[in-house]
């Protein structure tokens, strides 16, 4: 019997999910369960689900719906393009339209960091240029991994804690 010796190559994601239209909580699980569906990705970790209000390019904008956010910990045998692609096509699915810039969405599925890559091009820029300054991605994050690291910014904890500000949890079953 002949085995096909080749060994797949995953690496380590860290992606950020938010939602502020429909049913936000169904909708991020089932993004969590489409994650996990994709062919060479594996779902490793999911964070508990927090809730803030929407943030625009001016600001918070407290009339729009609050999102609902979590932060899904990937190994990953695509490459990042590969990933990206693949995650748009899950936003897609889940009615997400990219008509205004930072707009209200039914799915946002974002590519924080992808192994220490640093990569800056005009559809992908790893680490994510703005989750450094983003309570909704620092707090689900450090509670699935406690010693996080942002390449390039340092530690999670360390980003969060001179925010001072705190995301709501949102009671809810665990994502998977």
């Amino acid at each position: 019997m002949i085995r096909d010796s080749r060994m797949r190559v995953e690496l380590p994601a860290v992606l950020s999910l938010g939602s502020n239209l429909g049913d936000r909580e169904a909708t991020i699980r089932a993004a969590v369960r489409d994650i996990s569906a994709l062919p060479g990705v594996v779902v490793m970790k999911t964070s508990g689900l927090v809730e803030t209000p929407a943030l625009k390019p001016e600001g918070v904008d407290a009339d729009a719906p609050a999102y609902l956010n979590a932060v899904v910990e990937v190994r990953s045998a695509l490459d990042p393009r590969a990933l990206l692609a693949a995650l748009n096509g899950i936003e897609r699915a889940h009615g997400r339209v990219r008509d205004i810039h930072w707009g209200d969405r039914t799915l946002d599925i974002d590519i924080v960091s992808f192994a220490s890559l640093r990569i800056d091009s005009p559809e992908l820029t790893l680490p994510h240029p703005r989750a450094a300054e983003r309570v909704f991605v620092l707090e689900p994050w450090l509670e699935i991994e406690p010693n996080a690291i942002l390449p390039g910014f340092g530690r999670v904890d360390d980003l969060l804690a001179v925010m001072g500000e705190h995301a709501t949890p949102y009671p809810a079953e665990p994502l998977l």
